[in-house]
């Protein structure tokens, strides 16, 4: 498939998969419903509605929408009963896709991790990517983990970026170019961070992980710019061109994703990955534009 640069091409993508069924946890706020009925009237899912059937209703009253289109599974047992509820619907093949509505990430996330009935697959490291458009720049820019993962040892780097990998795939970028951020683009013993990226550069050249281009450690002006790669001597197919950046913690993260949301023009969506089924996680603070867009993603991961 032809690579998907911008998430106007990504929408487009998704109304080719679509529909798909996404079941929404907590789905009692308007901007969430907002999301879904874009999502619903543009072709690209279908949607089971699980929460308070009389809070949805005053939800979908505001946001003018036609609760007529859905399905709602009332629950007014608390957001842990409705998550679990929600996620039993995705593990059973009732719904393809789960998405958080207005509920604390804990309660979510546990239903996700539920060893009954939960999305994880395996032994397979969870960790969160958001996909960012910025005005001025010729593709996307995916940033992983600055939401779930926490502080990532060398282990769950690794499945992060085999994670953010086959998401790149699904985008169609077919060799993506994974730098590993540190603040400095030398190794220095007393940097963990170097030291992974380090690591993580070397298993990528011997072929342990596979499906892309890793290098690292990279400063993140010599991770996107050429021109400061090139400035100070560093070299590589990853140098300056980076599609992912992938980062040491999740304050590194979160800082580097909320500067680019509030700091420049930009189209945001986010997704988890390492799961059985797609998971969309976005914040309640989120935009309806960017819960949209999460759920194109989360169907494009779902071909």
């Amino acid at each position: 498939m032809e690579q998907i640069r911008t998430l106007d091409k990504l929408v487009e993508y998704a109304k080719e998969i679509g529909p798909k069924k996404v079941a929404v946890a907590c789905a009692e706020d308007h901007v969430v419903l907002e999301a879904v009925e874009r999502a619903r009237s543009e072709g690209i899912v279908d949607a089971i509605l699980v929460g308070n059937a009389d809070k949805i209703a005053e939800e979908a009253a505001k946001a003018g929408i036609d609760l007529a289109n859905y399905e709602v599974a009332d629950c007014k047992n608390g957001a842990a009963k409705t998550a679990l509820m929600t996620v039993e619907m995705v593990s059973s093949g009732k719904a393809d896709i789960m998405m958080k509505g207005m509920l604390e990430s804990s309660d979510f996330l546990r239903a996700v991790l539920d060893k009954e009935i939960g999305l994880r697959s395996g032994k397979r490291v969870l960790s969160h990517s958001y996909i960012h458009e910025i005005k001025g720049w010729d593709r996307l820019i995916f940033i992983t983990d600055g939401v779930f993962n926490t502080y990532p040892e060398l282990a769950d780097k690794i499945g992060i970026a085999k994670n953010v990998t086959e998401l790149c795939h699904a985008f169609g970028i077919e060799m993506p170019k994974i730098a590993c951020l540190a603040a400095v683009e030398v190794v220095n013993p007393k940097m963990q961070s170097t030291l992974d990226a380090a690591a993580l550069a070397q298993m990528n050249r011997r072929g342990q992980i596979k499906g892309c281009l890793l290098d690292g450690p990279f400063a993140l002006d010599n991770a996107v710019s050429e021109e400061s790669a090139k400035h100070k001597g560093i070299a590589g197919e990853v140098a300056g061109k980076a599609d992912v950046l992938l980062v040491d913690n999740i304050d590194c993260g979160n800082a580097l994703f909320k500067s680019i949301v509030y700091f420049s023009e930009n189209k945001t969506a986010g997704i988890i990955l390492g799961t059985k089924k797609p998971v969309i996680l976005t914040s309640r603070a989120d935009s309806a534009e960017t819960k949209f867009l999460s759920i194109a993603t989360a169907v494009a991961m779902s071909k």
